[in-house]
């Protein structure tokens, strides 16, 4: 019974990773949808909200410093840039999903979002990626803690 349950389990999620035809625009300036898979520091709802990142003084070389930082999360690969901005594609190792991660600069903060693109739920994955990011960022002095 557990064997068959496990199977029925794959397949579907094996389906759902089909990342193919679900298209991406650029969102990090809006809210997330009604669906626990998607976080952001402009967030209001408790949620889907994570608390600001508040950038130190070390000066304007420490975007590519940040974006560094970014791309040593797992799965992480550049899937779009220009000046203070970032999206970051982060594939998961077993099924594949493909979640969006982005990152803008704006003024002395950084507006941070990541979303799973497919499913409703992602466990807290992406939570977990932003603090990831976040205390990275404290390690290397680039945000206050």
């Amino acid at each position: 019974m557990l064997l068959r349950f496990t199977l029925l389990l794959l397949l579907f999620l094996t389906g759902c990773s089909d990342t193919k035809t679900t298209s991406w625009t650029r969102s990090i300036n809006q809210l997330c949808e009604n669906k626990p898979n998607c976080v952001s520091t402009i967030e209001k709802r408790e949620q889907f909200s994570v608390e600001p990142f508040l950038l130190t003084t070390k000066g304007e070389h420490s975007w590519e410093e940040i974006k560094q930082v970014a791309l040593q999360l797992p799965g992480a690969k550049i899937a779009d840039q220009s000046d203070h901005y970032l999206h970051i594609e982060a594939t998961s190792k077993v099924f594949r999903f493909i979640d969006d991660f982005e990152v803008e600069k704006k003024a002395e903060q950084l507006q941070v979002r990541s979303a799973s693109r497919v499913g409703y739920s992602d466990f807290g994955v992406n939570r977990k990626r932003v603090e990831t990011f976040r205390n990275q960022l404290i390690k290397q002095e680039l945000i206050k803690q």
